[in-house]
């Protein structure tokens, strides 16, 4: 009798860990079904689609579970309880951190995994676009409320600087990857975030 769905020993929580880390170290493309399977326990074809349905649908999975776990600096820029400026800081030495850890693929899956593919679907390109996109609106609201704290100048320009750090931000991944050292990107952080001090208007009493 042939055997269907899963083999005995299948952990379903611990396989998704183990794709989210494939992709997120080979990308969307290189991220065979083969290496999948083999990645996640050597399990069967019949498995792998008894248990996620498609490897576009293992990929979003694995996306989000990424996203919950390490990959997400929103929350960090829309923290109240910190200053525009202190939030941007923070937010961005705390993705150094999470992208040069050595525990695990280093750079962001959001970034490096589905960006450029000739396989992956229109959809599944998306997915990462979309964060993306999300990050870019979050930079807009902080530095916004910078603006509207007083700590920016009114006529500051906050597109040139959203531009500015998103483009830091997806540059982290690149250099992480690389292996350029935590430290090195720490001080570009610095850096930039002379570009905020620069568009400043009068000393902010915001959170005060």
């Amino acid at each position: 009798m042939a055997r269907s769905g899963r083999p005995r020993g299948f952990d379903r929580d611990a396989a998704l860990d183990s794709a989210m880390h494939l992709f997120w170290e080979h990308g969307y493309e290189g991220a065979s079904l083969l290496t999948l399977r083999h990645a996640m326990g050597d399990i069967s074809s019949a498995s792998f689609y008894a248990a996620f349905g498609s490897k576009e649908a293992l990929y979003r999975e694995a996306l989000t579970r990424y996203l919950d776990r390490h990959g997400s600096i929103i929350d960090a820029l829309d923290d109240e309880r910190l200053p525009p400026r202190a939030r941007l800081e923070q937010a961005l030495i705390a993705s150094v951190a999470v992208q040069t850890d050595v525990a695990h693929p280093t750079g962001c899956m959001v970034t490096l995994s589905a960006m450029i593919s000739s396989e992956a679907s229109a959809s599944t390109r998306a997915l990462t676009r979309i964060e993306r996109d999300a990050t870019r609106q979050a930079l807009r609201r902080c530095i916004t409320a910078g603006v509207n704290a007083g700590d920016l100048d009114p006529g500051a320009d906050v597109a040139g600087l959203v531009a500015l750090y998103d483009g830091l931000v997806l540059g982290i991944s690149i250099q992480a990857r690389d292996g350029i050292p935590a430290e090195t990107i720490c001080a570009a952080i610095r850096h930039a975030m002379a570009a905020w001090d620069l568009h400043r208007s009068a000393p902010s009493n915001y959170g005060k």
